[in-house]
């Protein structure tokens, strides 16, 4: 890992923030943020089948960005450091966090073992990105708890 971030970093880091603020993208996440709470591999394969329709679209949309950026620090394109920063990093772990519990049935069932691989990797190499995902987990369980105790 780099010690310091650098020019390239800057650039990369404002080219995802390009990507991610662009309008359909933008819907997407809000949709993954505000929305979108599976149970289970499920909940996720019955929308992710829906092809044809919006929330299916930006399913694949999120999970394939948060995919494509963690594939750029896994070939040292853009530097851990620099991506691990919670400005740019904490929806990567919403996501994630969302999908953890049941990620190797989702995996087995789309016979995909590849489904959020770089995303796991990069968490996995970095112990401060573990203890935020194992924080953002805990947080995603208390708000999922609190909406099923008003529904």
């Amino acid at each position: 890992m780099r010690k310091r971030p650098t020019k390239q970093d800057s650039e990369l880091v404002k080219q995802l923030n390009r990507v991610s603020d662009e309008g359909e993208m933008r819907k997407a996440r809000l949709w993954w943020r505000d929305e979108f709470w599976p149970a289970s591999a499920r909940d996720y394969l019955q929308i992710e089948k829906a092809l044809a329709t919006r929330k299916s679209r930006w399913l694949r949309q999120v999970t394939s960005y948060w995919g494509m950026a963690a594939s750029l620090v896994l070939d040292k394109t853009l530097g851990e450091m620099a991506f691990l920063d919670p400005k740019l990093s904490a929806e990567m772990l919403t996501v994630f966090s969302k999908v953890r519990p049941f990620l190797k049935e989702l995996r087995a069932q789309t016979q995909n073992p590849d489904f959020m691989a770089n995303v796991e990797k990069v968490i996995g190499r970095s112990k401060s990105a573990r203890v935020r995902l194992q924080n953002e987990s805990k947080r995603l369980a208390a708000i999922r708890a609190q909406r099923q105790r008003k529904h």
